[in-house]
């Protein structure tokens, strides 16, 4: 079967759909699923026709600015650009990234999350015009993959449409790193937090809760490490109220990938995740893949993916997660505990089986269409 794919995510920072679509393309390959790969982007991408290698081979520009065509598909339904989508002999569409072109075709949006329709406030314009496009292709008929459970039922009430199906993304790769601790910290332990400063991600909490747990603690430093976002002003004033002492230990590196970002995890004394919703979670598995126990908030599939492999809060609750911290440093058996489920939890998931269950959707959704 050939499948027109967006790969637009593997353009910039790869965070966690970008992750997701990275594994996602060889993972389908092996499965014997034949790509149409398609980038919506107004500027020249890496990897494009006569461009450097970075997407994969074949890949087709829709040079148009991608925030211009979600609002016009989700207002107008057009334009369906199949032809430069998907050239000829796809038979169905799949919108890695909430969207995808009206096309006549079969089509399968992935949903990452729901947040962009119950906390549209603090999302950015083009995501929260993602809402009109799932609806749209929702009433002509899309299927929705989601990553988890959690995002399945709430999409699936949200969007009044039982064509929802959910198959866990498989664990990230960690480029291999050299074994030296980061110097950001100068040697000292860290607490670590991975993702884009944004709302969801809930960091002026942790960087409260870590004020409270650091003056036991005279050696422990707090690192964000991701690209900055909406929360950036929120997250600065948090660090800001901190005495100055503890305000110093704090560190905003910025996005950090490759061999680096596998040293920041392996060596983090733990790995928090306070997100206020979650669609998945790769970090959590990245954790569990380098040994690094994690406190995390109960909320969105965060629990579904983490199983038992963490220590799980109210995210909302700086209390209790400024104790699940202290606990965590100071508990060795807990961690060893926390550190042993990661493995078993780990081998839950693999990206085998998530192109196996998305060929099986893509083929449901080809032989719907036929009948």
């Amino acid at each position: 079967m050939r499948v027109a794919l967006d790969v637009t995510p593997l353009l910039g920072a790869r965070t966690g759909v970008g992750r997701f679509v990275e594994h996602l393309v060889p993972a389908l390959a092996q499965a014997g699923v034949e790509l149409a790969p398609y980038v919506l982007s107004a500027r020249g991408a890496r990897g494009a026709p006569g461009a450097a290698p970075d997407l994969p081979a074949g890949t087709r520009q829709v040079r148009l600015p991608a925030a211009a065509l979600v609002r016009a598909w989700g207002g107008l339904g057009r334009p369906r650009l199949r032809r430069v989508v998907a050239g000829p002999g796809a038979a169905v569409v799949h919108g890695t990234n909430f969207v995808a072109p009206p096309d006549p075709r079969p089509t399968v949006l992935t949903v990452h999350d729901c947040s962009f329709v119950t906390d549209p406030v603090s999302a950015v314009p083009v995501v929260r015009a993602f809402a009109a496009v799932v609806r749209r292709a929702v009433a002509q008929g899309a299927w929705v993959h989601t990553p988890s459970r959690a995002v399945a039922e709430e999409a699936a009430a949200l969007f009044g449409t039982d064509r929802v199906v959910a198959v866990p993304h498989g664990p990230p790769r960690l480029d291999p790193g050299d074994g030296r601790a980061p110097t950001l910290t100068g040697g000292a332990p860290y607490v670590l937090a991975v993702g884009t400063l944004e709302p969801r991600k809930n960091l002026p909490r942790l960087v409260a809760a870590f004020g409270r747990v650091a003056p036991e603690h005279p050696d422990l430093h707090l690192v964000l490490a991701g690209p900055d976002g909406a929360d950036r002003p929120r997250v600065d004033a948090a660090v800001a109220a901190l005495p100055a002492t503890l305000a110093a230990r704090v560190h905003l590196p910025g996005w950090t990938d490759g061999p680096a970002r596998t040293e920041l995890l392996r060596h983090a004394a733990v790995l928090a995740y306070p997100s206020l919703d979650e669609g998945f979670g790769l970090p959590l598995l990245e954790a569990m893949a380098v040994g690094t126990p994690v406190v995390a908030g109960r909320a969105g599939a965060i629990p579904e993916v983490a199983g038992d492999a963490a220590r799980l809060v109210a995210p909302t609750d700086v209390d209790e997660l400024a104790g699940a911290l202290a606990t965590v440093l100071a508990d060795r058996p807990l961690r060893e505990q926390l550190v042993a489920a990661g493995r078993a939890q780990l081998r839950r998931f693999s990206w085998a089986a998530t192109a196996e269950g998305l060929a099986t959707l893509y083929g449901r959704a080809a032989m719907e269409r036929a009948r």
